[in-house]
């Protein structure tokens, strides 16, 4: 590739930076060789000159395409450089906000300092069991790629994190441990993974702290060994530690922290158990304050106190561990703090002030002696060969030696925890392999560096060598697998560095034999390595200004060390006399496991370098030291702990992980270019790019480049060799052979040749556009001229015809207007004629009119005047008569009245005369005799009279009445005549007022008329305006009209989306219901397999031992299940029973478990009711006693003491005896049930008789009882009767209450424990003292009140029990008449039958009536086991007898069939004797001897008969031993189904419930069998859900139930069952047939997972929409071999075969789309979940074949008629996130456009598709960040799930609707391939 042809006008470069470190260019003009200058535009328009050094003429760096920035894999770039791959990361960081990008087989991860949603389960099952490659860089794929390798290859993996301080390396290696724990699972019970992930915690309260890069950086390195075993479960983990950073323990730089677990302790010590520490504030101790920055923001250390302990507890470190821990470390803390003080007389003397706080606490924590401690605190023993000597230190001495025992008791402390976590995750079976993860730190330089930093260093030349050789034997296996020539690699080689470090008289020899030296210091050490290195090797300087510091050139960067403090910190000297000290302590006993010898401490691991504990030092010569583990330095420990992780790391496949850390400043996804290209040259990634760039770094496949630059070729280039195509082509394209080379499967490019080939591809497509633009064009110009031509013509015609037609309305109109002229002047002439005539006419109506009237009134006047003057004349005359006539009436009134004065006044007079009272009485008694005379005269008279008088009445009532009449005429007539003559005065007035008037109307029509001309034209123009207003108000009400209505459109739209939403949302709560209930059940089938699998393996590992009886392992886990449970809801007293009997009776429990199971369901259901109703009244009840308690204070009542006291007694008496008469039960059970006594139950026997006693005396007892309770309840009725008045409402509430409460009490000791609480709550008040002196009457009164209360209570409770005891007998009575009704039927049944089975049948039906008995007072006597044990013993009685009957009748028979042999035998021998001797004659007139005939058979009944015996073998054959094929092709479908429920139809019809308990129940266990052992079959599966299903609608459909039988033919309805409702067991088959069709849809999943995403996403259905951009290593290294690529129609040959599979086993409709449904889904979440994961799959080619294969998804499902299954609706997600990739993503329109669109995807997924968007050709533009942006700021309220992938594994809820079937049962014929011969139709 020639460099003019590269390097030409617009090309763009990379050119330095001083700010961003590489800044890009575009050349203005072409550059030619020679040239010394490049003339350059930057990005922000700025032209600049770039001068080419004339030595090396090296050119700046070219950029690559645009198409290739932001690639997965650094490798796929063509031009790999520093800058390429620098923007390349920022492009991902910034733009992508991706975290993760490969680097060859480097993952590098950049720490975005927020958190991530990409870490969850979700994301953890997407990227389990996918190749390394097929998805986008992430710590799991690497974490998936060494577990498979380790299972694949059999090897041990390692991961090597490695990174600077602040970089992510602990939360690398934790998101990678915690994706094994995940994916693998542990192998025992043990939650070793949670373990393994509970060590983090641990480790970093110990050994992390803050730094000024990082608030949690791991101040040590460490490599955690995770064990799988054979099944690549995890069984355990070990951890290696190495160099503990133990400085920071007694000093910290600015703005740092201690270790964790300090600060951590001092937030707790408040806690009680804390006390003892005597804690403060960190800011008080020495040791947490020096870099002055105690709190870390965001961070609660006292809640990670509390991890911290948890995680202790679950990793096996007691409590009392823990304290003792805390408390060495609250000494350090204290320790820190003790004061040394110089001499002032001697300085080389110092002294600890007498009681010293600190130190004084430091003693008591630890148990030591306070004086020891001081004392050699501040001095030192020396021992010479023959005398020791005491030498005191000085103050700096004594400080150091101080802060050396305090790191030596932190690093023990370190030490000790470590091997305690590798103990609690030690494995507890044996490791087949493992999978490390090293957590170490990167490359180290600070402005001071001391050791630390030259042992970091150094380790991470050794990882560098290490990794460099892993890199380059990859690049060599690569060229050689592919056997192309190569020549070996140039790369850094850094062991000339390592030499210098651990070589012999290396740096550490040095350092060590200086160590050993008595005076040695660091100045001479400094010298040493000046003498030995400087100006000898090329890696080792001395700096200028410095004589105690030397540089070493290490691969990264060179680094100078400051040599003060590196023979003490090699030491790492402790004395002896201190550590004697604390070993002498016995307080604490953790102590001596701290400092006990190395021998004696097992470490943490075998390999674990002893570098972290420090070497103490003896004052005794070192000859006679007896430890020589002491002698190695640290240096020398850390050396050796290095070559052996290098040898664990040369024998694993290693997979590296660099941490990177884009800013100091730790802000969220800022890039900071210079700290990132430091990093990246110091961890080895550039030297990867490096290796790569030098071979053939850019990789094709012939498929991959044939399909990339087939535009390249020319039609007579393709061959049908793709691989001799290729070699054509590139020999023309590329003319240096050197710059490729042909492998066996892939093409190898030099580096730029991939941009070459990019820019001839763009070359060659940019001038096939701009042909096919003016192509375009010029199509469009002609077309557009073909247009304009034709449209002109067409304007033409148009207007010239449009000319004509207007000439010739010209004329039409002349003529018209003519001949309107002339008839509208005619009429115009005849309307004037017309209206004058009419005006005449009208002119002269109203003149005659206006006379007639003129006269008319002029004759009325004169009428009306003289009809007023009549009237006027008559009423003058009769007022002059009136007033003469009462004045003539009133003379003569006054004459009368002077007459009568003066005649009275006579009479007075006489009257005062004697001599008139003589004449008056002269004659008195004659005239009283004559009056006595009248009066019987008159008395005769009068009855004649009286008689004349009642005749005369009846005529004087007609008269009268007549005369009333008449009256009332007079009365109105003269009542009228008032009227008329008022109405004449009125009239008269009225005449004068008429008149006046008149002369006012007269002037007042004038000015009328004139104010009526006014008014009408004001009117008129009112009107007008009305008329306006009138048309507005119409429109107006139109537009009302318009709104109502499109309101109410609206309203009604509204309430039914609101009706829909409310719909849709009560089916989403019902599937969710659903799902939850289905994957419970999907719970239990996997706990139910776990079970069986442990039963199965315990059955193979365990001994049976003599005389152990093991269950049956026959029986199922929901057997065991059953009867576990059944036992546990016993009685105490019959568990024993129960366990015998089921000993006993084996052949019985399995029948009888699915019946018990249903029964406990039912009453665990009802306990459960019955629990929530009485919760409800505990807490009405605690509501009313709190309230009664506030009444309380007021009015306290009296404890009713004699009766509890009674009562309580005599509830003892019961419960004793019930405990006697429970034990003597179970006595007789056991008498019984004895199989040694077999006649045990005979009437004789003593068992029998015991058991009579018994009942006897148990009679005696009820008798008694019974007497009891009548005069209980005589007492109840008088004592109510006598406090009846006295009672009230108030009063009668608490009794009653008391009474619930006292029964609610369950045993003794709750009702004394009542009864003692109430005597001291009810105690007598003050106020009974007022009453008399000792109150004994009120109390009494109260007591009694108490007393009749509580009686009255008891009489209710009594009567609502005697209620239920009446309404338990109705119900016995109805149940008694049905049983009556069923034995009658029965009876006339076993009539019908013949007599051998007669006797069989009353049997059978016998026990059956039993078992239901059984059951029912079961329940009936749930609440009372005393009731039901008598019943017990009745029923085993009745039990016997008939068992007894059955025997007797069973040996009657054979006597009878052995004397019937006989007797047949003798007949015949006779009969032949006889016919030889009688004659034919005789034999005729002989009677004929009765024959036997036989049965005539009966119609078949739809039923299937079979013994009891041949159940196992029904299952065998119809279950176990079926092949679905041919019963699907062959068959009717559901035949097994229709098979098994004529069975059940049969048991149903003989009235056998344990025969259809033990059929059910078998049929179930052996569907469940079947599945089991052929789980992955799909036929299998599928042909049993369906025969589940149709077994479900049969019992259904012949149930009985009206609802099941509206679709039933008559036929039909008499088939139904009829004794038995198995509407439990529906629901447990309705819960076996979901369990299948879970099963179902695992089996489809795990059919189509492959062939989703290569059929879907990779597979190219369009060929040539989509070119692939060059790949990486990651894509070309898959971890799994080729095995044949899916596409899209092994997709649909799938779904076919799936759907004619299910079709040819009848499978119901409804339920296929369901499973169509579940499919469809399963592709649509594996898909789009891919989507999201997959850079390379994010592109508007891809979107296009996205759709097209989603499109021919839709046309499978109208060719199979599912278009209303719902499938379409779950490819929704994946449809909008195509859609997505296609449309334009520029403008705020194109957002707008966006949300509207996806409204099923979430935020995330929109954001994530945005980021994710790649271009494939230079034509597309990349989204924007500001888009982006702007999609988020629109969907911010958008409240949708934060989860990123779709959850692939979910399962909709299933339901089976009823589907009755149409075919008769009658008419089902058995095939003799099915082997059921002994089935025998009824």
């Amino acid at each position: 590739m020639d460099v003019d042809f590269v390097y030409v006008k617009f090309a763009r470069v990379w050119i330095p930076d001083t700010v961003d470190v590489w800044q890009s260019a575009e050349l203005l003009k072409d550059y030619k060789s020679g040239d010394t200058v490049l003339h350059l535009k930057t990005e922000d328009d700025k032209e600049t000159q770039y001068r080419i050094d004339p030595k090396t003429k090296e050119l700046p760096p070219l950029r690559n395409p645009d198409i290739l920035v932001g690639e997965n894999d650094l490798t796929a770039l063509s031009y790999l450089h520093e800058p390429a791959i620098l923007h390349n990361l920022k492009v991902r960081f910034m733009d992508s906000k991706l975290i993760y990008t490969y680097c060859g087989i480097v993952l590098v991860a950049i720490n975005p300092y927020e958190q991530l949603p990409i870490y969850g389960e979700d994301i953890i099952n997407a990227y389990s069991g996918q190749n390394m490659g097929d998805m986008d860089p992430h710590i799991f794929a690497v974490a998936e790629e060494a577990y498979k390798q380790m299972a694949r290859d059999e090897r041990n993996q390692s991961i090597i994190v490695s990174g600077e301080s602040g970089a992510g390396k602990t939360v690398s290696a934790k998101y990678a441990m915690r994706y094994f724990a995940t994916v693998s699972g542990s192998a025992s019970e043990t939650n070793v993974e949670e373990k393994v992930l509970a060590s983090n915690p641990i480790m970093e309260s110990i050994g992390n702290a803050k730094t000024t890069r990082n608030d949690n950086s791991s101040r040590f390195g460490k490599y955690i060994e995770i064990g799988f075993d054979k099944k690549y479960r995890i069984t355990g983990a070990n951890m290696r530690t190495y160099l503990l950073e133990k400085s920071r323990v007694v000093f910290q730089a600015e703005d740092e922290r201690n270790y964790h677990i300090l600060y951590q302790l001092c937030a707790s010590k408040h806690l009680p158990e804390f006390k003892d520490l005597r804690l403060g504030h960190a800011q008080n101790f020495n040791y947490t304050n020096f870099g002055g920055s105690p709190v870390i923001e965001g961070i609660d250390d006292a809640k990670e106190m509390m991890n911290t302990r948890h995680a202790c507890t679950l990793l096996g470190i007691n409590e009392s561990h823990q304290m003792g821990i805390f408390r060495v470390v609250a000494a350090v803390l204290h320790l820190g703090n003790v004061t040394i003080k110089a001499n002032d007389r001697d300085a080389e003397n110092c002294f600890i002030p007498p009681k010293t706080e600190h130190l004084i606490i430091f003693c008591e924590l630890l148990g030591v002696d306070y004086e020891q401690m001081a004392h050699w605190l501040c001095h030192r023993k020396i021992i010479t060969g023959s005398e020791t000597y005491i030498k005191p230190m000085p103050k700096v001495q004594a400080i150091n030696a101080r802060d050396a025992l305090a790191k030596h008791i932190y690093a023990s402390v370190f030490n000790w925890i470590v091997h305690h976590v590798n103990r609690a995750l030690r494995a507890s079976v044996k490791q087949h392999s493992f999978i490390g993860v090293l957590d170490i730190y990167g490359f180290e330089t600070f402005e001071i560096n001391s050791f630390e930093q030259f042992c970091i260093n150094y380790a991470n030349e050794k990882l560098q060598q290490q990794f460099n050789m892993h890199v380059f034997k990859l690049e060599q296996e690569e060229y050689m697998k592919e056997e192309i020539p190569w020549t070996l690699i140039d790369f850094y080689d850094n062991q000339p560095c390592i030499n210098l470090i651990e070589a012999k008289l290396g740096i550490l020899d040095l350092l060590d034999e200086e160590c050993k030296m008595p005076k040695g210091s660091d100045d001479t050490w400094a010298q040493k390595l000046y003498n030995t290195h400087l100006n000898k090797c090329a890696l080792f300087q001395k700096p200028r200004m410095s004589n105690r510091a030397f540089i070493i050139k290490h691969f990264a960067d060179q680094v100078e060390y400051q040599c003060e403090g590196f023979l003490e910190k090699n030491k790492d000297t402790v004395y002896e006399e201190q550590i004697t000290v604390l070993k002498a302590s016995k307080k604490l006993t953790l102590l001596a496991e701290l400092f006990q010898d190395e021998k004696q401490v097992s470490s943490p691991t075998d390999g674990r370098p002893p570098f972290a504990r420090a070497t103490v030092k003896s004052a005794k010569p070192r000859a006679l030291q007896p430890n020589k583990e002491h002698k190695k330095s640290v240096g020398h420990q850390f050396r050796n702990s290095l070559h052996l992780l290098m040898e664990t790391l040369n024998a694993t496949t290693p997979h590296y992980v660099r941490c990177i850390k884009p800013n100091d400043d730790k802000l969220a996804f800022t890039f900071d270019p210079k700290r990132a290209v430091q990093q990246l040259r110091a961890c080895g990634v550039l030297e990867t790019i490096r290796i790569s760039a030098a071979g053939f770094p850019s990789r094709w496949t012939y498929q991959e480049f044939f399909n990339r630059y087939r535009v390249l070729m020319k039609q007579k280039d393709v061959l049908s060799d793709k691989k001799l195509t290729c070699k054509n082509v590139l020999e023309k394209l590329i003319k240096d052979q050197d710059k490729y080379q042909f492998g066996k499967t892939k093409i190898f490019f030099r580096a730029g040749q991939v941009a070459y080939l990019e820019k001839l591809r763009a070359d060659k497509l940019r001038v096939a556009c701009i042909r096919i633009q003016k192509t375009i064009r010029s199509w469009l110009q002609r077309k557009k001229y073909l247009r304009m031509r034709s449209a002109a013509i067409t304007i033409q015609r148009y207007v010239r015809g449009y000319q004509a037609r207007c000439y010739a309305q010209f004329l039409r109109r002349t003529r018209a207007a003519t001949l309107i002229q002339k008839y509208q002047r005619m009429y115009a002439a005849r309307q004037k004629f017309l209206r004058f005539r009419s005006a005449t006419i009208v002119i002269q109506s109203f003149i005659r009119g206006f006379r007639g009237r003129r006269q008319y009134k002029a004759i009325l006047r004169e009428q009306k005047a003289t009809i007023l003057q009549k009237h006027m004349r008559g009423w003058m005359a009769k007022r002059k008569y009136r007033r003469t006539h009462h004045a003539i009436v009133y003379l003569q009134c006054c004459y009368r009245r002077m007459m009568a004065k003066r005649e009275l006044k006579k009479l007075k007079i006489e009257a005062r005369s004697v001599e008139h009272y003589k004449t008056l009485n002269i004659g008195m008694e004659n005239k009283i005799v004559q009056l006595q005379c009248k009066v019987n005269n008159q008395t005769k008279e009068m009855k004649s009279l009286l008689e004349k008088l009642v005749s005369l009445e009846s005529t004087y009532t007609h008269e009268t009445d007549k005369l009333r009449t008449e009256v009332d005429k007079l009365r109105v007539n003269e009542g009228s005549a008032k009227v008329s003559s008022n109405k004449i005065t009125c009239l008269m007035e009225e005449i004068a007022i008429l008149r006046k008037e008149l002369t006012e109307t007269q002037a007042q029509k004038k000015r009328l008329e004139e104010s009526g001309n006014k008014y009408k034209a004001e009117t008129d123009v009112v009107l007008s305006q009305l008329t306006e207003q009138n048309a507005l108000l119409k429109s107006e009400k139109d537009d009302l009209n318009c709104r109502i209505q499109v309101q109410a459109k609206e309203i009604t739209e509204t309430m039914e989306r609101q009706n829909e939403e409310e719909t849709k949302q009560l089916q989403v709560d019902l599937n969710d219901e659903r799902s939850r209930y289905q994957s419970l059940l999907n719970e239990f089938c996997k706990l139910e397999e776990r079970y069986d699998n442990l039963k199965e393996e315990m059955s193979l590992v365990s001994i049976t031992k003599p005389g152990h009886r093991r269950t049956d392992s026959t029986h199922s886990s929901n057997e065991s299940e059953y009867t576990y449970n059944s036992l546990l809801s016993s009685e105490p007293g019959e568990s024993e029973d129960v366990t015998r009997r089921t000993e006993e009776y084996p052949e019985m429990k399995g029948a009888l478990d699915m019946s018990l199971f249903l029964k406990l369901q039912k009453r665990v259901t009802e306990l459960e009711q019955e629990k929530q109703a009485l919760q409800e009244e505990l807490d009405a009840k605690e509501e009313q006693a709190l309230r009664s308690k506030k009444e309380a204070e007021d009015q306290q009542l009296m404890a009713r003491s004699t009766e509890l006291e009674y009562e309580s007694l005599k509830r003892q008496e019961l419960e004793s005896e019930n405990k006697k008469l429970k034990n003597e039960l179970n006595e007789l059970h056991r008498a019984l049930t004895d199989k040694s006594a077999p006649q045990a139950t005979a009437p004789g026997a003593p068992a029998y008789k015991v058991l009579l006693d018994h009942l006897n005396a148990a009679t005696e007892e009820l008798e008694v009882r019974k007497e009891e309770v009548l005069i209980l309840r005589s007492q109840l009725v008088s004592q109510k009767e006598a406090v009846a008045c006295k009672e009230n409402k108030e009063t009668m509430t608490e009794p009653i209450l008391f009474l619930e409460d006292v029964r609610k009490m369950k045993n003794q000791g709750e009702i004394t424990q009542a009864f003692v609480g109430l005597k001291e709550t009810n105690r007598p008040s003050q106020d009974c003292r007022l009453l008399n002196e000792d109150g004994e009457l009120w109390i009494v009164y109260e007591g009694l009140k108490q007393a009749n209360r509580l009686l009255e209570s008891q009489l209710q409770g009594q009567k609502k029990v005697y209620e239920n005891e009446l309404e338990i007998l109705r119900g016995e009575v109805q149940n008694l008449k049905e049983e009556i009704n069923r034995q009658q039927q029965l009876l006339a049944q076993n009539l019908q039958l013949p007599p051998e089975a007669r006797i069989e049948a009353s049997l059978q039906h016998e026990i059956t009536r039993l078992t239901n008995e059984n059951l029912y007072y079961e329940e009936l006597y749930a609440d009372d086991p005393m009731k039901y044990q008598f019943y017990r013993i009745s029923l085993y009685k009745r039990i016997i007898d008939l068992m007894e009957q059955l025997e007797k009748q069973d040996k009657t028979v054979r006597k009878l069939k052995k004397q019937l042999k006989v007797f047949a035998k003798k007949i015949g021998e006779l009969e032949v004797g006889q016919t030889e001797n009688v004659s034919p004659a005789q034999l005729a007139d002989e009677p004929i001897r009765p024959v036997n005939i036989p049965r005539k058979e009966k119609d078949f009944q739809g039923m299937l008969e079979y013994k009891k015996d041949d159940e196992l073998k029904l299952i065998k054959n119809l279950i176990l031993e079926l092949k679905p094929r041919g019963v699907a092709v062959n068959l009717i479908p559901g035949l097994p189904a229709y098979i098994l429920f004529m069975c059940v139809r049969h048991a149903d019809y003989i009235n056998d419930d344990q025969r259809v308990r033990s059929l059910l129940t078998s049929t179930i266990n052996g569907i469940k069998k079947i599945l089991k052992k052929r789980s992955d079959d799909f036929e299998i599966v599928s042909f049993w859900l369906s025969n589940t299903s149709r077994f479900l609608h049969c019992l259904k459909q012949y149930s009985g139930e009206e609802a099941f039988m509206k679709h039933n033919t008559p036929r039909q309805n008499d088939h139904c069952l009829r004794n038995f409702d198995l509407a439990e067991y529906r629901q447990v088959i309705s819960d076996l047939a979901i369990q299948i069709y879970q099963q179902l849809t695992k089996v489809l999943e795990n059919a189509l997972q492959p062939m989703i995403v290569s059929g879907m996403l990779e597979h190219e259905t369009i060929q040539g929409v989509s070119g692939q951009k060059p790949t990486g290593l990651r894509k070309r290294t898959s971890s799994v071999a080729d095995e044949g690529t899916y596409t899209l129609d092994s997709i649909v040959r799938q779904l076919n075969n799936f759907h004619s599979i299910m079709c040819q086993h009848g499978m119901d409709p409804e339920l296929i789309k369901q499973i169509v449904k579940q499919i469809f889904y399963i592709i649509g979440a594996v898909t789009l979940n891919n989507l999201l994961l997959r850079k390379d799959m994010c592109s508007w080619s891809k979107g296009m074949q996205i759709r097209y294969n989603v499109s021919q998804l839709e046309e499978w499902l109208r060719d199979k008629n599912l278009q209303t299954s719902g499938a379409k609706e779950t490819l929704e997600p994946l449809i909008q996130a195509a859609q997505l990739l296609q449309v334009k993503k520029k403008m705020d329109e194109d957002a707008e456009a966006i949300c509207s669109m996806c409204n099923a995807i979430t935020t995330a997924q929109i954001v994530k598709v945005l980021n994710l968007y790649t271009p494939v050709n230079e034509f597309e533009e990349r989204v924007t960040a500001s888009f982006i942006r702007t999609i988020q700021v629109r969907l911010q309220n958008r409240k949708d799930s934060p989860q990123l992938l779709m959850d692939a594994k979910h399962i909709f809820p299933v339901t089976f609707p009823f589907n009755p079937s149409s075919l008769a049962l009658e008419s089902i014929q058995i095939p003799g391939s099915m082997n059921l011969g002994f089935l025998l139709r009824v």
